[in-house]
């Protein structure tokens, strides 16, 4: 049997489709009758899936006119734990890095919370910027626990991907809590970006841990605010406290 698609689905699907060249860059999209057609699905889920990327400016919407792809989508979706250079090249971008320090240290306060750590257990410090097809769009200051840390002698930080090159030596990076919030950019912050003092930025911090819970890092990471759309996807039906109450 088949599944029919919802207007969020087909918006991924459409999304995919300009990803993979299908729809390029100032190309009008199908009318929707047509995409009705080929994605079994009726026309108000098409129009929602519409009115979800023109809102994420993949699409622009002209009345009386078919929809242009304006640009191709810069989501990270955290519903996956996806490193950056992954992301990068999934949006059809080229990553590369530029290392900045990398230093063994003394944990502090919040690295040993963090990382379940003692205060002055050894840690590696690692802060690089990260470029899409040459531009400054992140920083990343990370602190990684000691077995990971002594690894990232053996891995090219501005070329390669650490998350792939840590799954070499079996270490995989499992589970992750994210807080998001916005700030401006300091001095330290907007010459590292190329950019001016006080631009807005995207921050993201992030805890991951193996598959067994063990953490292995603890980053801070400052994205151009243009650079990047985060998003998050939920349902009720994997809320089990609104679930509970709906079922009362």
């Amino acid at each position: 049997m088949s599944t029919v698609l919802g207007y969020r689905q087909l918006a991924e699907r459409l999304r995919e489709a300009v990803l993979d060249g299908v729809h390029p860059l100032g190309a009008k999209l199908p009318s929707e009758h047509e995409i009705a057609e080929a994605y079994s699905v009726s026309r108000s889920t098409v129009r929602r899936a519409f009115a979800l990327l023109t809102e994420e400016g993949v699409i622009a919407s002209h009345q009386g006119a078919r929809r242009t792809v304006l640009a191709r989508p810069r989501e990270q979706n955290f519903g996956e734990l996806r490193s950056f250079s992954r992301w990068a090249r999934l949006i059809g971008e080229v990553p590369s890095g530029r290392t900045i320090s990398l230093e063994r240290a003394m944990a502090d306060d919040q690295e040993a919370e963090k990382l379940g750590l003692a205060v002055g257990d050894p840690v590696f410090r690692l802060t690089r910027v990260r470029l899409l097809s040459g531009r400054p769009v992140m920083i990343e200051r990370t602190a990684y626990v000691e077995r990971v840390g002594t690894l990232l002698a053996t891995v090219d930080l501005d070329r390669e991907s650490i998350c792939d090159a840590l799954e070499l030596f079996g270490i995989f990076l499992e589970h992750a809590e994210h807080a998001i919030d916005a700030i401006n950019a300091d001095p330290a912050d907007a010459a590292l970006l190329e950019t001016a003092a006080g631009t807005a930025l995207l921050r993201e911090r992030r805890r991951a841990t193996d598959p067994s819970g063990s953490p292995l890092e603890w980053s801070d990471d400052r994205y151009l605010g243009d650079a990047m759309t985060f998003i998050v996807r939920n349902s009720v039906a994997s809320a089990p406290l609104a679930r509970s109450i709906r079922d009362r």
